[in-house]
């Protein structure tokens, strides 16, 4: 039997994401990022049991990619579509095609899902933005801009040009050959989790100062470090 629980919380991520797909076209935004934080959770418990019961299986792999690519790419692509839709609240017209572009999203996460079940080299590192750090990353701006009251905030990341924008660069991103830490911490040396370290430090100064605004600077905080504390390639 144990060799069933890491694919039932697999399929309990994948649960939550059709979940948060219903509460997207429902209009309940703020269902829709506690759904999509219950499928983190799932996403690294089903892996964190797999290694602890010792029960890794190609099922449970592919079923794992399946999963996320409906919590973390048909998701927050949908929720970029229906804020390419609300574009209008931010005074400027839109063109009527435009909102198609968000289907980049679970395209090119589709694609990262994919090259990731067969690059060996993502064992220590990640080659490209993690799907589930890139949704998280779009719904925190995204709910910033639906629940920011009227000013510069709403009527910027309203703006169709910076949806257009934001929508390909993490598209790209998904896919780069851009190596970014892995936050798996294997043991308690400084030397070998500075990077993971500073990074928390300064999320938790972030949460303190911004709330949930906070998660919208993780991202660009997590490149920044990656950049500077470079992943080991040898």
């Amino acid at each position: 039997m144990k060799s069933y629980i890491p694919n039932l919380l697999t399929l309990s991520n994948l649960a939550c994401g059709l979940l948060a797909i219903v509460s997207i076209f429902g209009g309940d935004y703020i269902l829709v990022a506690w759904l999509i934080g219950f499928s983190l959770i799932f996403d690294f418990l089903d892996g964190f049991a797999a290694r602890l019961l010792g029960v890794h299986s190609e099922l449970g792999k592919q079923l794992d990619s399946l999963a996320d690519l409906v919590s973390f790419g048909v998701v927050p692509g949908l929720f970029m579509f229906m804020l390419f839709e609300m574009s209008w609240m931010s005074g400027e017209p839109s063109i009527e095609f435009l909102p198609y572009i968000a289907l980049l999203i679970p395209l090119f996460s589709a694609l990262r899902l994919a090259k990731f079940n067969i690059d060996t080299r993502q064992a220590e590192y990640f080659i490209g933005m993690p799907t589930p750090a890139n949704t998280i990353f779009l719904l925190s701006l995204g709910l910033w801009a639906v629940y920011a009251g009227e000013g510069t905030a709403k009527n910027v990341l309203l703006h169709p040009f910076f949806l257009t924008a934001l929508t390909v660069v993490t598209s790209f991103l998904l896919v780069a050959e851009l190596p970014l830490m892995s936050l798996k911490v294997k043991n308690v040396k400084w030397t070998d989790n500075k990077g993971r370290i500073i990074m928390l430090a300064l999320i938790a100064v972030l949460l303190v100062v911004f709330r949930f605004r906070a998660l919208a600077f993780v991202i660009p905080l997590y490149l920044l470090l990656s950049l500077i504390f470079k992943p080991n390639r040898s």
